[in-house]
């Protein structure tokens, strides 16, 4: 598949008349933002903030964010399967405001929800702190079942997501870029001498509010299966879970994988990337062997000689992670884990809730555990008091000046899996 990304770069955000793009702003229209994001008999009430780089703004509980996209060739539509009709995604040409985001928020639905601050020390550890965010809050009807009341919320931000995409199906682009990954046989072809590497994107799909949808389906539903890169970049996977906020990988993040841009860099340089294998991390034992057994089946069906491996969440997928590491390793292809750790407060504690001796090249993201103290902001939009109530919180984490003491957890993006962040780490 040979998808071009036309690149719009939006440099600010502003209410207007119109939804639109112009000299690289991005104008909305409130009323039509509203009446497109609360479409749903289960919304009470949906209001429209803007929060832009650098401002005394923090947007808590934050669901999800997604980037505004649109198709303007090739199959399909944004977010298939739960926004467009059910089409194969991945080719043609995707125009991308890049710079702006939606996200969401409202009343809390389960308590790992997160934060994201514009400005202060919480800003340098979520990548939303740099982009010009269409903030919608949505709450739903009274007596809503909290799954019921998660998927309202997360329709509505794909609603949003897709409305303020369109302002630029008809702008030109700044820039283009190709990607493109060949059917198997031919892409093995293209770079006989270079190692083939393939990519395995393990999704959270734990329920109770931990799920991923890929084409509109439970991801907890399928056997692990193979995907073009493309199709990753084109909407066909999106964020339904409640997860940890520092590592859970909002819509955006699916959308942007910097794992999968990243082997794409070096496609046809170092490496042949060859393809992405999807799997599920399950609850029960039996779900587990399962996925790994098939994960690690596929990775030798295609011939890969290695793999990365990224794993969303911590705790109980830890142990999706090692058996698919080992599973792999044992079959003679090498592995890279990507990963972050719990390892207590004083980073003293045991990084991971299992291991193996064959995941000896393992990435981490930063220790979830670390504590922050977060600044009072002129503006909080959003219920604040959950913080008290969030993973990485606990009571009292809310002070009466605002402030909020609680564990890089908290902070929406702060140790993801996939590098979608800032932590680095420095040699002494």
């Amino acid at each position: 598949m040979r998808l071009e990304i036309g690149n719009i770069f939006i440099k600010d955000v502003q209410f207007g008349p119109k939804t639109e793009v112009k000299d690289g702003v991005l104008f909305v229209n409130k009323e039509e933002l509203v009446k497109v994001t609360g479409d749903d008999d289960r919304i009470a009430s949906v209001e429209v903030f803007l929060a832009k780089p650098g401002e005394e703004t923090r947007i808590i509980p934050v669901k999800d964010v997604i980037e505004p996209r649109v198709k303007v060739a090739g199959n399909g539509g944004m977010f298939p399967g739960v926004i467009s009709k059910v089409e194969t995604v991945g080719e043609g040409r995707t125009h991308v405001l890049k710079g702006a985001a939606v996200v969401t928020t409202g009343r809390i639905v389960g308590f790992q929800e997160g934060i994201i601050d514009m400005s202060g020390p919480g800003a340098e550890y979520t990548p939303f702190s740099k982009t010009y965010n269409v903030v919608v809050k949505v709450d739903p009807v009274e007596g809503l079942h909290q799954h019921e009341h998660e998927a309202v919320v997360r329709l509505a931000g794909l609603r949003a997501g897709a409305y303020l995409g369109e302002a630029g199906k008809s702008v030109e682009p700044d820039e283009i870029k190709v990607y493109e990954t060949k059917p198997l046989l031919e892409q093995v072809k293209e770079y006989p001498d270079l190692p083939k590497v393939a990519y395995v994107y393990m999704l959270q799909t734990q329920g109770l509010l931990h799920d991923t949808y890929v084409y509109g389906v439970d991801a907890k539903r399928i056997i692990p299966t193979l995907i073009y890169p493309t199709e990753v970049m084109d909407g066909a996977i999106i964020s339904g879970n409640c997860v940890s906020a520092c590592d859970k990988n909002p819509t955006y993040v699916h959308q942007n994988s910097p794992v999968i841009h990243d082997l794409y860099e070096r496609h046809g340089k170092d490496f042949n990337f060859i393809g992405v294998v999807i799997t599920n991390e399950n609850v029960t034992l039996a779900d587990k062997e399962r996925s790994s057994n098939m994960t690690a089946k596929l990775v030798e069906f295609i011939g890969a000689d290695a793999v990365i491996i990224s794993e969303e969440g911590f705790g109980n997928p830890d142990a999706d992670l090692v058996m698919n590491c080992a599973k792999i390793e044992k079959k003679g292809i090498k592995t890279v884990l990507i990963t972050d750790e719990y390892a207590g407060q004083d980073g003293a504690s045991q990084s991971l809730a299992d291991s193996t001796p064959l995941g000896d090249a393992v990435v981490t993201a930063g220790n979830a555990n670390e504590v922050i103290t977060l600044p009072p902001m002129k503006t909080v939009i959003g219920y604040p008091e959950v913080a008290d109530v969030i993973a990485g919180g606990t009571a009292g984490s809310l002070k009466p000046d605002g402030s909020i003491t609680a564990e890089i957890q908290v902070i929406t993006g702060a140790t993801n899996e996939l590098g979608f962040g800032y932590l680095t780490a420095k040699g002494f």
